[in-house]
Protein backbone atom coordinates (compact mmCIF):
# COMPACT_ATOMS: atom_id res chain seq x y z
CA UNK A 1 0.00 0.00 0.00
CA UNK A 2 2.91 2.34 0.76
CA UNK A 3 4.21 1.78 -2.78
CA UNK A 4 0.80 2.59 -4.26
CA UNK A 5 0.62 5.82 -2.25
CA UNK A 6 4.03 6.89 -3.56
CA UNK A 7 2.90 6.17 -7.11
CA UNK A 8 -0.28 8.19 -6.53
CA UNK A 9 1.75 11.11 -5.19
CA UNK A 10 3.97 10.97 -8.28
CA UNK A 11 0.90 10.95 -10.53
CA UNK A 12 -0.68 13.94 -8.78
CA UNK A 13 2.58 15.90 -9.08
CA UNK A 14 2.73 15.15 -12.82
CA UNK A 15 -0.91 16.09 -13.33
CA UNK A 16 -0.91 19.42 -11.53
CA UNK A 17 2.49 20.41 -12.88
CA UNK A 18 1.04 20.54 -16.39
CA UNK A 19 -0.87 23.81 -16.88
CA UNK A 20 -3.09 22.45 -19.65
CA UNK A 21 -4.11 19.39 -17.66
CA UNK A 22 -4.83 21.59 -14.63
CA UNK A 23 -7.23 23.64 -16.72
CA UNK A 24 -8.77 20.47 -18.18
CA UNK A 25 -9.38 19.09 -14.70
CA UNK A 26 -10.43 22.19 -12.77
CA UNK A 27 -11.91 24.71 -15.22
CA UNK A 28 -13.18 22.95 -18.34
CA UNK A 29 -15.69 20.67 -16.55
CA UNK A 30 -17.52 23.63 -15.02
CA UNK A 31 -17.47 25.53 -18.33
CA UNK A 32 -18.86 22.48 -20.12
CA UNK A 33 -21.57 22.02 -17.52
CA UNK A 34 -22.72 25.64 -17.70
CA UNK A 35 -22.54 25.98 -21.50
CA UNK A 36 -23.80 22.60 -22.67
CA UNK A 37 -26.63 22.46 -20.15
CA UNK A 38 -27.95 25.78 -21.48
CA UNK A 39 -27.30 25.05 -25.16
CA UNK A 40 -28.32 21.39 -25.37
CA UNK A 41 -32.07 21.82 -25.13
CA UNK A 42 -35.02 21.09 -27.36
CA UNK A 43 -37.05 23.91 -25.85
CA UNK A 44 -37.90 26.57 -28.42
CA UNK A 45 -38.25 30.17 -27.25
CA UNK A 46 -39.36 33.33 -29.07
CA UNK A 47 -40.18 31.54 -32.31
CA UNK A 48 -40.74 34.11 -35.12
CA UNK A 49 -44.45 34.14 -35.97
CA UNK A 50 -46.14 35.84 -38.91
CA UNK A 51 -49.74 36.89 -38.29
CA UNK A 52 -52.39 36.93 -41.03
CA UNK A 53 -55.38 38.50 -39.29
CA UNK A 54 -58.29 38.84 -41.69
CA UNK A 55 -60.75 39.43 -38.86
CA UNK A 56 -59.02 42.42 -37.20
CA UNK A 57 -61.20 42.08 -34.11
CA UNK A 58 -60.62 42.37 -30.39
CA UNK A 59 -60.82 38.60 -30.01
CA UNK A 60 -58.20 37.91 -32.69
CA UNK A 61 -55.92 40.51 -31.11
CA UNK A 62 -56.32 38.74 -27.75
CA UNK A 63 -55.38 35.44 -29.36
CA UNK A 64 -52.16 36.96 -30.72
CA UNK A 65 -51.42 38.44 -27.29
CA UNK A 66 -51.83 35.01 -25.71
CA UNK A 67 -49.35 33.57 -28.19
CA UNK A 68 -46.69 36.22 -27.53
CA UNK A 69 -47.27 36.44 -23.76
CA UNK A 70 -46.29 32.79 -23.41
CA UNK A 71 -42.68 33.60 -24.29
CA UNK A 72 -42.62 30.91 -26.96
CA UNK A 73 -43.54 33.21 -29.85
CA UNK A 74 -42.78 36.72 -31.07
CA UNK A 75 -44.48 38.57 -33.89
CA UNK A 76 -42.03 38.82 -36.79
CA UNK A 77 -44.53 40.42 -39.16
CA UNK A 78 -48.22 40.92 -39.83
CA UNK A 79 -50.23 41.31 -43.02
CA UNK A 80 -53.65 40.28 -44.37
CA UNK A 81 -51.84 38.84 -47.39
CA UNK A 82 -51.14 35.09 -47.45
CA UNK A 83 -48.52 35.66 -50.13
CA UNK A 84 -46.41 37.78 -47.76
CA UNK A 85 -46.74 35.10 -45.08
CA UNK A 86 -45.52 32.42 -47.50
CA UNK A 87 -42.63 34.66 -48.49
CA UNK A 88 -41.66 35.07 -44.80
CA UNK A 89 -41.59 31.29 -44.44
CA UNK A 90 -39.51 30.94 -47.58
CA UNK A 91 -36.94 33.53 -46.45
CA UNK A 92 -36.73 32.03 -42.97
CA UNK A 93 -38.06 35.23 -41.38
CA UNK A 94 -40.88 33.22 -39.79
CA UNK A 95 -41.22 29.66 -38.56
CA UNK A 96 -44.98 29.66 -38.07
CA UNK A 97 -47.91 31.56 -39.56
CA UNK A 98 -51.05 32.20 -37.50
CA UNK A 99 -53.97 32.66 -39.90
CA UNK A 100 -57.15 34.06 -38.36
CA UNK A 101 -59.99 34.02 -40.96
CA UNK A 102 -62.61 36.71 -41.48
CA UNK A 103 -65.70 36.62 -39.23
CA UNK A 104 -63.64 34.80 -36.59
CA UNK A 105 -65.16 36.78 -33.72
CA UNK A 106 -68.72 36.53 -35.11
CA UNK A 107 -68.49 32.76 -35.48
CA UNK A 108 -67.09 32.47 -31.98
CA UNK A 109 -69.93 34.54 -30.52
CA UNK A 110 -72.66 32.85 -32.58
CA UNK A 111 -71.70 29.17 -32.43
CA UNK A 112 -69.01 29.14 -29.70
CA UNK A 113 -66.69 27.51 -32.24
CA UNK A 114 -64.36 28.95 -34.87
CA UNK A 115 -61.48 27.76 -37.05
CA UNK A 116 -57.87 29.01 -37.04
CA UNK A 117 -54.97 27.87 -39.19
CA UNK A 118 -51.33 27.25 -38.30
CA UNK A 119 -48.81 26.97 -41.13
CA UNK A 120 -45.44 25.58 -40.05
CA UNK A 121 -42.05 25.45 -41.69
CA UNK A 122 -41.52 21.69 -41.35
CA UNK A 123 -38.03 21.63 -42.86
CA UNK A 124 -36.72 20.76 -39.39
CA UNK A 125 -39.21 18.14 -38.27
CA UNK A 126 -38.26 18.10 -34.59
CA UNK A 127 -38.49 21.88 -34.24
CA UNK A 128 -41.78 21.97 -36.13
CA UNK A 129 -43.23 19.33 -33.81
CA UNK A 130 -42.25 21.28 -30.70
CA UNK A 131 -43.56 24.59 -32.11
CA UNK A 132 -46.82 22.92 -33.17
CA UNK A 133 -47.42 21.48 -29.69
CA UNK A 134 -46.75 24.86 -28.06
CA UNK A 135 -49.11 26.69 -30.41
CA UNK A 136 -51.89 24.11 -30.14
CA UNK A 137 -51.73 24.17 -26.34
CA UNK A 138 -51.88 27.98 -26.19
CA UNK A 139 -54.84 28.06 -28.56
CA UNK A 140 -56.70 25.47 -26.51
CA UNK A 141 -56.06 27.44 -23.33
CA UNK A 142 -57.36 30.59 -24.98
CA UNK A 143 -60.48 28.72 -26.11
CA UNK A 144 -61.05 27.35 -22.62
CA UNK A 145 -60.83 30.82 -21.10
CA UNK A 146 -63.29 32.11 -23.70
CA UNK A 147 -65.67 29.20 -23.09
CA UNK A 148 -65.53 28.27 -26.77
CA UNK A 149 -64.02 25.73 -29.11
CA UNK A 150 -61.25 26.57 -31.56
CA UNK A 151 -60.64 24.10 -34.35
CA UNK A 152 -57.04 24.51 -35.57
CA UNK A 153 -56.06 23.28 -39.00
CA UNK A 154 -52.33 22.61 -39.11
CA UNK A 155 -50.28 22.53 -42.27
CA UNK A 156 -46.61 21.63 -42.42
CA UNK A 157 -44.66 23.02 -45.34
CA UNK A 158 -41.29 21.40 -45.92
CA UNK A 159 -39.06 19.91 -48.59
CA UNK A 160 -41.34 16.86 -48.88
CA UNK A 161 -44.36 18.96 -49.79
CA UNK A 162 -47.43 19.97 -47.85
CA UNK A 163 -49.26 17.79 -45.36
CA UNK A 164 -52.56 18.83 -43.85
CA UNK A 165 -54.19 17.67 -40.64
CA UNK A 166 -57.94 17.90 -40.94
CA UNK A 167 -59.95 19.98 -38.51
CA UNK A 168 -62.40 18.26 -36.16
CA UNK A 169 -65.81 17.53 -37.59
CA UNK A 170 -68.39 20.11 -36.42
CA UNK A 171 -70.77 18.70 -33.86
CA UNK A 172 -68.46 15.91 -32.70
CA UNK A 173 -68.24 15.16 -28.97
CA UNK A 174 -65.75 17.20 -26.95
CA UNK A 175 -63.44 15.27 -24.62
CA UNK A 176 -61.63 17.21 -21.94
CA UNK A 177 -58.12 15.90 -21.24
CA UNK A 178 -56.22 16.72 -18.08
CA UNK A 179 -52.55 15.82 -17.86
CA UNK A 180 -50.24 15.58 -14.90
CA UNK A 181 -46.47 15.25 -15.26
CA UNK A 182 -44.58 13.23 -12.67
CA UNK A 183 -40.91 13.72 -11.70
CA UNK A 184 -40.61 16.86 -13.87
CA UNK A 185 -43.98 18.65 -13.60
CA UNK A 186 -42.63 21.97 -14.93
CA UNK A 187 -41.15 20.20 -17.98
CA UNK A 188 -37.76 21.81 -17.36
CA UNK A 189 -35.35 20.42 -19.90
CA UNK A 190 -32.35 21.25 -17.71
CA UNK A 191 -33.60 18.82 -15.05
CA UNK A 192 -33.40 16.08 -17.67
CA UNK A 193 -30.19 17.20 -19.36
CA UNK A 194 -27.86 18.18 -16.50
CA UNK A 195 -27.58 14.68 -14.95
CA UNK A 196 -26.42 13.41 -18.33
CA UNK A 197 -23.87 16.23 -18.65
CA UNK A 198 -22.45 15.27 -15.25
CA UNK A 199 -21.85 11.77 -16.63
CA UNK A 200 -19.88 13.29 -19.51
CA UNK A 201 -17.62 15.14 -17.07
CA UNK A 202 -16.56 12.07 -15.11
CA UNK A 203 -16.22 10.08 -18.35
CA UNK A 204 -13.66 12.57 -19.65
CA UNK A 205 -11.54 12.16 -16.52
CA UNK A 206 -11.87 8.41 -16.36
CA UNK A 207 -11.14 7.67 -20.01
CA UNK A 208 -9.26 10.48 -21.72
CA UNK A 209 -6.89 11.50 -18.93
CA UNK A 210 -6.09 7.92 -17.94
CA UNK A 211 -5.27 6.93 -21.52
CA UNK A 212 -3.10 9.99 -22.07
CA UNK A 213 -1.26 9.56 -18.77
CA UNK A 214 -0.04 6.03 -19.49
CA UNK A 215 0.75 6.99 -23.09
CA UNK A 216 2.90 9.82 -21.72
CA UNK A 217 4.89 7.30 -19.71
CA UNK A 218 5.54 5.40 -22.94
CA UNK A 219 6.42 8.53 -24.86
CA UNK A 220 9.05 9.81 -22.44
CA UNK A 221 10.46 6.34 -21.73
CA UNK A 222 9.64 6.08 -18.01
CA UNK A 223 7.34 3.10 -18.51
CA UNK A 224 10.28 0.85 -19.38
CA UNK A 225 12.11 2.12 -16.30
CA UNK A 226 9.12 1.27 -14.10
CA UNK A 227 8.89 -2.21 -15.62
CA UNK A 228 12.38 -3.12 -14.40
CA UNK A 229 11.69 -1.99 -10.81
CA UNK A 230 10.32 -4.33 -8.09
CA UNK A 231 6.91 -2.65 -8.47
CA UNK A 232 4.31 -5.26 -9.33
CA UNK A 233 1.85 -4.88 -12.16
CA UNK A 234 -1.05 -4.56 -9.69
CA UNK A 235 0.71 -1.81 -7.74
CA UNK A 236 1.54 0.10 -10.90
CA UNK A 237 -2.02 -0.03 -12.30
CA UNK A 238 -3.58 0.82 -8.93
CA UNK A 239 -1.19 3.72 -8.34
CA UNK A 240 -1.71 4.97 -11.89
CA UNK A 241 -5.51 4.80 -12.05
CA UNK A 242 -6.50 5.58 -8.45
CA UNK A 243 -5.76 9.34 -8.81
CA UNK A 244 -8.14 9.57 -11.77
CA UNK A 245 -10.80 7.73 -9.78
CA UNK A 246 -10.45 10.31 -6.99
CA UNK A 247 -10.45 13.19 -9.51
CA UNK A 248 -13.59 11.85 -11.18
CA UNK A 249 -15.43 11.62 -7.87
CA UNK A 250 -14.26 15.12 -6.99
CA UNK A 251 -15.49 16.49 -10.32
CA UNK A 252 -18.86 14.81 -9.77
CA UNK A 253 -19.12 16.48 -6.34
CA UNK A 254 -18.32 19.91 -7.76
CA UNK A 255 -20.72 19.28 -10.66
CA UNK A 256 -23.58 18.35 -8.33
CA UNK A 257 -23.05 21.51 -6.29
CA UNK A 258 -22.89 23.66 -9.44
CA UNK A 259 -26.02 21.96 -10.84
CA UNK A 260 -27.92 22.75 -7.65
CA UNK A 261 -26.76 26.38 -7.45
CA UNK A 262 -26.86 27.32 -11.14
CA UNK A 263 -29.84 25.27 -12.36
CA UNK A 264 -31.76 24.27 -9.24
CA UNK A 265 -31.55 20.60 -10.22
CA UNK A 266 -33.41 18.46 -7.66
CA UNK A 267 -31.79 15.60 -5.75
CA UNK A 268 -34.76 13.44 -4.82
CA UNK A 269 -32.68 10.33 -4.21
CA UNK A 270 -29.75 9.51 -1.96
CA UNK A 271 -26.27 10.89 -2.50
CA UNK A 272 -24.96 7.54 -1.30
CA UNK A 273 -26.62 5.84 -4.27
CA UNK A 274 -25.17 8.44 -6.66
CA UNK A 275 -21.59 8.14 -5.40
CA UNK A 276 -21.71 4.35 -5.07
CA UNK A 277 -22.89 4.06 -8.68
CA UNK A 278 -20.31 6.64 -9.78
CA UNK A 279 -17.57 4.64 -8.05
CA UNK A 280 -18.48 1.54 -10.05
CA UNK A 281 -18.78 3.54 -13.25
CA UNK A 282 -15.35 5.14 -12.75
CA UNK A 283 -13.77 1.68 -12.57
CA UNK A 284 -15.37 0.88 -15.95
CA UNK A 285 -14.21 4.19 -17.44
CA UNK A 286 -10.68 3.66 -16.11
CA UNK A 287 -10.63 0.18 -17.60
CA UNK A 288 -11.48 1.64 -21.00
CA UNK A 289 -8.79 4.31 -20.58
CA UNK A 290 -6.20 1.68 -19.68
CA UNK A 291 -7.19 -0.42 -22.67
CA UNK A 292 -6.94 2.55 -25.04
CA UNK A 293 -3.50 3.38 -23.66
CA UNK A 294 -2.25 -0.03 -24.79
CA UNK A 295 -3.28 0.84 -28.37
CA UNK A 296 -1.33 4.11 -28.49
CA UNK A 297 2.37 4.91 -28.32
CA UNK A 298 2.05 8.69 -27.95
CA UNK A 299 -0.27 11.11 -26.19
CA UNK A 300 -1.55 12.39 -29.52
CA UNK A 301 -2.55 8.90 -30.61
CA UNK A 302 -4.22 8.28 -27.24
CA UNK A 303 -6.15 11.54 -27.56
CA UNK A 304 -7.42 10.74 -31.06
CA UNK A 305 -8.49 7.20 -30.14
CA UNK A 306 -10.13 8.41 -26.91
CA UNK A 307 -12.12 11.14 -28.67
CA UNK A 308 -13.34 8.61 -31.24
CA UNK A 309 -14.54 6.25 -28.50
CA UNK A 310 -16.05 9.08 -26.44
CA UNK A 311 -17.99 10.33 -29.47
CA UNK A 312 -19.50 6.89 -29.99
CA UNK A 313 -20.25 6.69 -26.27
CA UNK A 314 -22.18 9.96 -26.28
CA UNK A 315 -24.07 9.43 -29.54
CA UNK A 316 -25.19 5.93 -28.52
CA UNK A 317 -25.98 6.74 -24.88
CA UNK A 318 -29.39 8.39 -25.10
CA UNK A 319 -27.97 11.68 -23.85
CA UNK A 320 -29.22 13.78 -26.77
CA UNK A 321 -31.62 11.39 -28.55
CA UNK A 322 -33.88 8.83 -26.86
CA UNK A 323 -32.74 5.23 -27.22
CA UNK A 324 -36.35 4.21 -28.00
CA UNK A 325 -36.21 6.27 -31.19
CA UNK A 326 -33.07 4.46 -32.46
CA UNK A 327 -33.17 1.48 -34.84
CA UNK A 328 -33.39 -1.90 -33.18
CA UNK A 329 -29.73 -2.74 -33.83
CA UNK A 330 -28.65 0.57 -32.30
CA UNK A 331 -30.77 -0.10 -29.20
CA UNK A 332 -28.97 -3.42 -28.74
CA UNK A 333 -25.54 -1.79 -29.17
CA UNK A 334 -26.50 0.93 -26.65
CA UNK A 335 -26.94 -1.73 -23.95
CA UNK A 336 -23.19 -2.43 -24.16
CA UNK A 337 -22.42 1.25 -23.59
CA UNK A 338 -21.61 2.03 -19.92
CA UNK A 339 -22.56 5.68 -20.41
CA UNK A 340 -26.12 4.56 -21.23
CA UNK A 341 -26.51 2.81 -17.89
CA UNK A 342 -24.92 5.54 -15.78
CA UNK A 343 -27.07 8.25 -17.39
CA UNK A 344 -30.12 6.11 -16.65
CA UNK A 345 -29.01 5.77 -13.03
CA UNK A 346 -28.30 9.49 -12.57
CA UNK A 347 -31.66 10.55 -14.00
CA UNK A 348 -33.53 7.93 -11.99
CA UNK A 349 -31.89 8.89 -8.69
CA UNK A 350 -31.91 12.67 -9.13
CA UNK A 351 -35.35 13.08 -10.74
CA UNK A 352 -37.32 10.10 -9.43
CA UNK A 353 -35.66 9.41 -6.09
CA UNK A 354 -34.76 5.83 -7.06
CA UNK A 355 -32.83 3.62 -4.66
CA UNK A 356 -30.57 0.62 -5.08
CA UNK A 357 -33.53 -1.65 -5.77
CA UNK A 358 -34.83 0.44 -8.67
CA UNK A 359 -31.40 0.80 -10.31
CA UNK A 360 -30.27 -2.78 -9.71
CA UNK A 361 -30.34 -3.73 -13.40
CA UNK A 362 -28.24 -0.85 -14.84
CA UNK A 363 -25.91 -0.98 -11.80
CA UNK A 364 -25.30 -4.70 -12.35
CA UNK A 365 -24.59 -4.01 -16.03
CA UNK A 366 -22.05 -1.35 -15.01
CA UNK A 367 -20.37 -3.71 -12.55
CA UNK A 368 -20.11 -6.46 -15.17
CA UNK A 369 -18.73 -4.00 -17.73
CA UNK A 370 -16.19 -2.71 -15.19
CA UNK A 371 -14.92 -6.20 -14.36
CA UNK A 372 -14.68 -7.30 -18.00
CA UNK A 373 -13.01 -4.13 -19.32
CA UNK A 374 -10.54 -3.88 -16.45
CA UNK A 375 -9.58 -7.54 -16.85
CA UNK A 376 -9.08 -7.17 -20.62
CA UNK A 377 -7.08 -3.97 -20.15
CA UNK A 378 -4.81 -5.54 -17.53
CA UNK A 379 -4.15 -8.60 -19.71
CA UNK A 380 -3.53 -6.39 -22.72
CA UNK A 381 -1.20 -4.15 -20.73
CA UNK A 382 0.82 -7.17 -19.51
CA UNK A 383 1.07 -8.50 -23.06
CA UNK A 384 2.37 -5.27 -24.60
CA UNK A 385 4.85 -4.46 -21.83
CA UNK A 386 6.31 -7.88 -21.15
Amino acid sequence: MRTILFLMRKEYLQLFRDRQIRAQILVLPLVQLLLISNAATFQVRRTPMFVVDEDRSTTSARLVEHMTASGYFRVAGASPSEARADDALLRGAATIVLHVPADFEKELMRTRAAPVQLVLNAENGSTAGVVQSYAAEIIQRFAAEAGAELRPTIRGIGPAGTAAIAAPVPGMARIETRTRGWYNPDLRYSDYMVPGILVVLVTMSGTLLAAMSIAREKEIGTLEQLNVTPITRTQFIAGKLAPFWVLGMGQLTVGLVAAKIAFGIPMRGSLLVVFASAGVYMVAALGVGLFLSTLADTQQQAQFVSFFVLMLYLLMSGLFTPIDSMPRWAQIVAQFNPVTHFIRIMRAVMMKGAGFTEIATPLAALAAYAVVMLAIAVMRYHKTTA
